[in-house]
C-alpha cells in the first residue's frame, strides 16, 4: 500500500496530459508516441459523443471552435458521473456555468434543450408502468394526468428554431416556453407552449392535491385576473384535449372524492 500515493500521482499525471496533451506531459516511464494514442482516442471518443448528443450546436460551430469547445470543456470540467453516456449532460453544465469567454450566450440554452431528448429517451421508466388512467375520466372535471416523461423549460432564445444561417442576435421579447417529451410509442416529441399552457403544465406536473382540470384552469384565471373566467375555462377544455392527443397529457384519473362517493353508494 505504500506505492499507493506515487502510483496516485502518476495516474494524476496521465489524466492530465490526457485532458490536455499540448500542455501537460505524459509520466516518465510512459512511452509519448503511446501515450499520444490514448490522448487521441480520449478527445475523440468524447468528442463524437457530444457531436450525437448536441448535433445542432456542433453543426453551428466552426469546426475549429467545436474541437476548442471539446478541449475546453475536457480541460477544465470535471464531471460528476461515472457513467458515459450521461456525459453530455456534463457539457450542458460546464456551459450553464458560464462556459468558455466569447461563446453566444444562447449556447447554453440550446446545449440544454437538445440534453432533454437525449434524458427522454433515455430514461428507463415505461409510461403505463408509472401512471395509470381511467378511459372513463373526464380532463375537464376529473384529475387530468401529465406525461412523466415530460421536461418543460423557459429560454430566453428561441433554441427550437436555431440552425445554421438562423442563429438568435438577442434574447426573446418574452419567454419561449417549450416541452420535450416522449410518447408511449418511444418517439420524443417537441412543443412550444403559450404562457397559459406552460402555466398549466407547470401546475399538472406538481398536482399533488390531485385537483381537477377545472380547479387548475380557475386558478390560472385567478392569478391573471381575468375577467371572464368561465371563458378561460371552457376554453381551457380544448387545451387538454389538445395535450391529450400529443400524448402530452395521458388521460385522467377521477378524483379521489367522486371515488369515495361511488364506493359508499355501492
Amino acid at each position: 500500500m505504500k506505492d499507493a500515493p506515487g502510483f496516485a500521482a502518476v495516474e494524476a499525471r496521465f489524466a492530465a496530459y490526457l485532458r490536455d496533451p499540448a500542455v501537460a506531459a505524459p509520466p516518465d516511464d510512459v512511452d509519448p508516441a503511446r501515450a499520444a494514442v490514448y490522448a487521441r482516442l480520449v478527445f475523440h471518443n468524447v468528442e463524437s459523443l457530444l457531436a450525437q448528443c448536441f448535433p445542432v450546436l456542433h453543426s453551428v460551430c466552426a469546426t475549429a471552435d467545436w474541437q476548442a469547445l471539446v478541449r475546453d470543456f475536457l480541460v477544465r470540467h470535471r464531471a460528476r458521473t461515472p457513467l458515459f453516456p450521461r456525459l453530455p449532460q456534463e457539457l450542458v453544465k460546464f456551459l450553464a456555468d458560464g462556459g468558455r469567454a466569447g461563446d453566444p450566450a444562447w449556447f447554453a440554452e440550446l446545449a440544454d434543450y437538445e440534453w432533454l431528448e437525449t434524458e427522454c429517451a433515455q430514461d428507463p421508466r415505461e409510461i403505463d408502468d408509472v401512471v395509470r388512467v381511467d378511459p372513463q375520466a373526464d380532463l375537464l372535471d376529473d384529475v387530468p394526468i401529465l406525461n412523466p416523461l415530460a421536461r418543460a423549460r423557459a429560454y430566453r432564445y428561441p433554441v427550437h428554431t436555431i440552425a445554421p444561417g438562423r442563429l438568435p442576435q438577442a434574447p426573446s421579447s418574452e419567454a419561449v416556453w417549450l416541452v420535450v417529451y416522449r410518447r408511449r410509442d418511444d418517439s420524443i416529441a417537441f412543443l412550444q407552449l403559450n404562457a397559459v399552457s406552460a402555466r398549466l403544465v407547470e401546475l399538472l406536473a406538481r398536482n399533488e392535491g390531485e385537483r381537477s382540470g377545472r380547479a387548475l384552469l380557475a386558478q390560472i384565471a385567478d392569478e391573471l385576473a381575468h375577467s371572464r373566467p368561465a371563458q378561460l375555462i371552457a376554453a381551457g377544455r380544448g387545451v387538454l384535449a389538445d395535450l391529450a392527443a400529443r400524448e402530452l397529457l395521458l388521460g385522467a384519473r377521477r378524483h379521489a372524492a367522486a371515488d369515495d362517493v361511488e364506493s359508499r353508494v355501492k
